[in-house]
């Protein structure tokens, strides 16, 4: 089908359109309307993605589904997804429609509320299929907008302070990613990201101002990158957004950020870092997989001490964020592997765990990790549900979570030892601070009286819960539904990764023999 990842990503902005501009009054029958509108939207988005998925070549590493058309200003818009970029694009429009069924009992501006939504999924959508560096950007930065409105809108009572927090760090990370992207244009007369990643960025030494940069322009732009993509996931130590973000956010906001938006900054290193500036990224390689180490550990003692749930699964994102950018930046096959895996499996896990927190805030509108106890005898279904997903979290075998820690932990110890020995650490750590909180929450006697009639999960809430259980438990048995999908991109992206390495090697080694003589 022609146009098919046009189709997929616009369907929800085009709902959003037809939210604003005809329907009126914010009446109870307004409102649902609004919801079953914005429901429809995002379904159809996932059932395009389904053909999508259906007619994609495995086989193939190259970009497929290919769209391209004369733009503005001489710019090109242009589309297409390959093996890593189709499951992020999966993992988006799945989630979507159950972030829409766990909205259905907000009456606040929901016609907004949906909108907000709905154009945001077309923006992240959007990131995970631009091949131009110009639509990407526009993409890339446009997401900001929604989730500042989706946070400072109907977030908590410090909203205003988490919203623009959010907005500023990545922002300014983002400025720098574009000054990069200009040197980019004016170096390879081209924002085509398909002939950028055939390009060779010089990696000769500069001399900047009495300093040599090692790696030359690659090493300059592999840092204003790194500026915006490790705010974006983040990494430590730009990560203290996250948790005020995450606390401030409603439910759906909480698991759009930390089950999609998170893995813009993950997808950017792979489109961008790794292939494009290689030999910088082997450079920095040790520095990154250190850091990433650092933030395992760090973040899961932080996690181990905190007293609100959605704060304390926010730091337990941050940590195993760390386990990604360490995957990538081994650069090998199992490390580029459980890096994108991990991505895709938190994004189930992580989703559900917010959504864990939802349900019982809906009830108690607290999320103090001391307002609980006992909620396995009220809430046998929700204990059963949250237990599945705190296990998934710890990385427990049979699980997707298993999988991801285990190829990433794998790739770590082929590139550097002490990093995997360090971030091992934070397996140990996960287990701590997951399974106290759960023992907090829902095991023991029900002593608190305002728990008493605490009623277990709807309907509703049981549906949506459903297809993140399978998921979880599909790709913790059946990996092979991700690695044959992304391994041949993957190998593609580390052969020419090798390649640039090795040459610039050599030609360090001539310039280095022909000093000498």
């Amino acid at each position: 089908m022609d146009n098919l990842i046009s189709i997929v990503t616009f369907v929800p902005l085009i709902g959003a359109a037809i939210l604003g501009l005809l329907l009126r009054g914010d009446d109870e029958a307004a409102q649902k309307n609004a919801k079953w509108l914005a429901l429809a939207a995002t379904t159809a988005s996932f059932l395009a993605s389904l053909f999508l998925l259906a007619g994609f070549d495995a086989a193939n590493a190259d970009f497929q589904f290919v769209e391209e058309a004369e733009w503005i200003l001489g710019f090109t818009y242009k589309m297409g997804v390959d093996g890593i970029s189709i499951l992020f694009v999966m993992l988006t429009t799945f989630l979507m429609p159950l972030v829409i069924l766990s909205c259905w009992d907000v009456t606040h501006r929901v016609k907004e509320y949906m909108i907000a939504f709905l154009v945001l999924e077309t923006l992240m959508l959007g990131v995970f299929t631009a091949l131009d560096l110009v639509l990407f950007y526009l993409f890339f930065e446009a997401g900001l907008i929604p989730m500042f409105l989706i946070i400072g809108i109907w977030g908590g009572k410090e909203r205003i302070y988490a919203s623009f927090k959010f907005f500023l760090y990545t922002f300014f990370g983002s400025v720098l990613m574009l000054v990069a992207m200009v040197a980019m244009y004016v170096d390879a007369q081209t924002t085509d990201i398909v002939a950028l990643l055939d390009h060779n960025f010089s990696s000769q030494t500069l001399d900047v101002w009495g300093f040599q940069i090692i790696g030359g322009l690659q090493t300059l732009m592999w840092i204003a990158f790194f500026a915006s993509f490790a705010v974006k996931m983040p990494m430590w130590p730009v990560h203290t957004w996250l948790p005020d973000a995450h606390v401030q956010a409603p439910t759906a906001g909480s698991v759009v950020l930390a089950a999609i938006l998170l893995k813009m900054g993950g997808y950017g290193f792979l489109r961008f870092s790794l292939p494009m500036f290689p030999v910088a990224s082997d450079l920095l390689a040790d520095f990154v997989l250190w850091l990433s180490a650092i933030a395992i550990v760090y973040t899961s003692l932080v996690a181990l001490m905190q007293e609100d749930m959605k704060k304390l699964i926010a730091y337990s994102s941050v940590a195993h964020m760390g386990f990604v950018t360490a995957g990538i930046f081994a650069a090998n096959q199992q490390g580029l592997d459980g890096a994108i895996f991990q991505m895709i499996s938190h994004g189930f896990i992580s989703g559900a765990l917010f959504l864990c927190v939802g349900v019982i805030y809906d009830r108690m509108h607290t999320r103090e990790i001391d307002a609980y106890g006992g909620l396995v005898n009220r809430m046998p279904a929700y204990a059963a549900v949250f237990m599945l997903f705190t296990m998934a979290n710890v990385g427990l075998p049979g699980t997707s979570g298993f999988v991801g820690e285990f190829l990433t932990l794998m790739g770590m110890f082929q590139a550097n030892t002490w990093v995997a020995a360090v971030a091992a650490t934070g397996v140990i750590l996960s287990a701590a601070y997951a399974l106290w909180l759960y023992r907090r929450v829902v095991m023991g006697d029900l002593i608190k009286e305002s728990l008493k009639s605490i009623t277990d999960m709807t309907a509703r809430e049981r549906w949506i819960f459903a297809p993140l259980i399978i998921m979880t438990i599909l790709l913790g048995v059946y990996p092979s539904l991700v690695t044959d999908i992304i391994s041949p991109s993957v190998e593609a992206l580390l052969s020419d990764y090798q390649v640039a390495v090795d040459t610039h090697m050599a030609d360090a080694m001539v310039a280095v023999n022909e000093g000498d003589n």
